[in-house]
């Protein structure tokens, strides 16, 4: 199932936080050799999870994480903006209707449909919460990712080729969008609402709190 939790709500969970930053690290550090910083317990934890993001999170039956993605409002400090204004002119995003999506990750073995039910969980929080678009930085293997499960977004700019090729997108979710990912991770619409409105009972708490 998914799971819309704060930071604090995770803290909470040990054994979902626990396995959602190994499989961070597993992904970004392992596998994709990205320079990020893994701890002792083998989690890869960034300075954006001490700003209190909310996490789109699939739920596996045992508990433990399935995958996963981290949102933030770009009126607060975002990767975006900290690292990647080069891949923008130099400009920056800041807009109470805008949040960054980052740290997109998928447990090892996770059947494909998980990465179409974060992008139709993220949709939802957009929907519940009044945000219009998402924003976010990704290298090439996550463009044929969001082709498949089809959620590719706007680009608005890029650096590099082939598989060295770093994107920054923009994100929107359209009723045509939502039918589009909910049917790639089969599950409803109505469903994926449900969830949220269990685990956020006063969503737009979130952006008046920004």
């Amino acid at each position: 199932m998914l799971r819309f939790l704060t930071q604090d709500d995770l803290a909470r969970d040990p054994a979902l936080a626990t396995s959602m930053f190994r499989h961070r690290a597993d992904q970004f550090h392992r596998r994709r050799g990205w320079a990020v910083d893994v701890n002792a317990a083998g989690e890869e934890r960034d300075q954006y999870d001490a700003q209190g993001p909310l996490y789109v999170i699939w739920q596996a039956p045992d508990g433990r994480h399935g995958g996963s993605m981290r949102l933030l409002p770009t009126t607060g400090r975002t990767m975006v903006n900290d690292h990647f204004t080069h891949l923008l002119g130099g400009g920056t995003i800041c807009s109470p209707l805008i949040w960054e999506c980052t740290r997109f990750c998928l447990a090892p073995g996770a059947h494909p449909r998980v990465a179409a039910a974060l992008m139709l969980g993220g949709g939802v929080f957009m929907q519940a919460s009044g945000v219009r678009h998402f924003v976010g930085v990704f290298d090439a293997p996550m463009t044929r990712i969001y082709r498949l499960i089809g959620a590719e977004p706007d680009v608005m700019g890029a650096e590099g080729a082939g598989a060295g090729k770093t994107s920054i997108g923009l994100w929107t979710f359209t009723e045509a969008d939502r039918a589009r990912v909910a049917r790639r991770a089969g599950i409803a619409p109505e469903t994926a609402a449900a969830w949220f409105a269990q685990d956020r009972e006063a969503p737009r708490a979130l952006i008046a709190a920004e």
